[in-house]
């Protein structure tokens, strides 16, 4: 009896998950509102650039090991739960293995984009240049310490200019 309920509970969550496989074209990045995750290495990130306003979640690391604990943890920060989102790698043979694994055995709503990277940038999509989190964090202190030097400026020259206008009324 126990076989045959996990066997209908199994075949129950196979049916309602949902991989749908698409080659990926510059139209479905730049018009799709589906999120979008990058899979790929940082190293690869750096080398062919990246979409805009794609989720950098690396699922195998250099040495093509992974951590499917972490990997999700990180995917369930940005995902919805039932929400659809698309994967993409360099050319999608680590998707297809991907959003197998999601769709069918974690019953994730994933899109496969078929051709990766290397297929939309073929297509002439204008990647971006990767900055990692740290040093996009970095950059934005920056601006908020130069947008801080600034109003101070700002605040100084306006005392020397009633300064002035002081002096020159009183003449």
């Amino acid at each position: 009896m126990k076989k045959i309920l996990f066997g209908l509970l199994y075949l129950g969550t196979v049916v309602m998950a949902e991989i749908t496989n698409i080659p990926v074209t510059v139209e479905f990045v730049e018009s799709n509102k589906t999120k979008i995750i990058d899979i790929r290495t940082e190293s690869e990130w750096r080398d062919l650039g990246v979409i805009k306003d794609a989720h950098f979640i690396t699922f195998f690391n250099e040495k093509s090991k992974y951590d499917i604990d972490a990997f999700l943890k990180k995917l369930n920060r940005v995902i919805e739960k039932g929400e659809q989102f698309a994967i993409i790698s360099n050319s999608a043979s680590r998707t297809k293995l991907i959003s197998n694994l999601l769709g069918h055995k974690l019953d994730y709503d994933v899109v496969n984009l078929i051709g990766g990277m290397e297929k939309l940038i073929d297509e002439g999509y204008e990647v971006q240049k990767y900055i990692p989190e740290e040093e996009i964090a970095l950059l934005k202190r920056e601006k908020v310490k130069n947008e801080h030097i600034e109003k101070e400026k700002i605040v100084i020259l306006k005392k020397e200019v009633l300064a002035l206008n002081d002096n020159n009324s009183t003449k």
